[in-house]
């Protein structure tokens, strides 16, 4: 099996560090690259093209917001990671619109940020257990659902196909807990961007969880 390809950008030099002493303990994981601000990691990921980038969200010349959203464009393959002391669930919403795949606090465990750059690299989604808590707090006292929306068209198996998929279930892992084929469960995922007229498993769940639709787990 191929290396996870990691990219990391953060403009402080002893964070940096530490990050990639821990990936660099992690098997099947390797460190490429680091970028010391938003412009650099913009940069370097079109030369680099990981598989990963851990993106800091506060740095010089171009917020890692405004990086993750220039690299998703150019290459939307690219899992970012947005790592930072931010916990109010407005930037974890501005970095998801931004095309992130993950948001997970500086103070996080290693094992949480390994997991962290295990989903992105799988093309899942993963909030810290304290975002998650808080996203389900904001969308608990949000509006309640509206009539005549697209997500009505959603039939109950693609709505638990979306519950899965937020709790951070591969294709694979969905399959197996309803028992489909891999295959069905991405025939299902595509049904969902088109109803949903979303283009990626991001914005559809943060699309469902505004609805009501499913809910977050806010782990353990």
């Amino acid at each position: 099996m191929e290396p996870v390809r990691v990219l990391l950008a953060d403009d402080h030099t002893l964070f940096r560090r530490g990050i990639r002493t821990i990936l660099e303990q992690t098997p099947n994981v390797e460190v490429v690259g680091e970028a010391v601000s938003g412009e650099e990691a913009v940069a370097l990921a079109q030369e680099l093209v990981p598989d990963v980038i851990l993106m800091d969200i506060k740095m010089s010349r171009l917020t890692g917001i405004e990086a993750t959203r220039r690299i998703r464009q150019e290459n939307p393959h690219i899992g970012v990671i947005l790592v930072t002391m931010y916990d109010d669930p407005e930037s974890a919403f501005a970095g998801m619109r931004a095309g992130a795949r993950g948001y997970v606090l500086k103070e996080a465990e290693p094992e949480e940020l390994v997991r962290a750059v295990d989903a992105a690299q799988r093309g899942e989604v993963m909030l810290c257990p304290i975002i998650a808590q808080k996203v389900l707090e904001h969308f608990g006292s949000g509006p309640k659902m509206q009539q005549g929306l697209p997500y009505e068209q959603l039939t109950q198996r693609e709505l638990q196909v979306l519950q899965l998929a937020a709790d951070g279930l591969s294709n694979k892992e969905i399959g197996q807990g309803l028992v489909i084929s891999e295959k069905t469960v991405k025939n299902h995922i595509a049904n969902i961007f088109s109803k949903l007229n979303v283009n990626d498993r991001t914005q559809a769940i943060l699309y469902a969880l505004r609805q009501g639709l499913i809910a977050m787990s806010p782990g353990d």
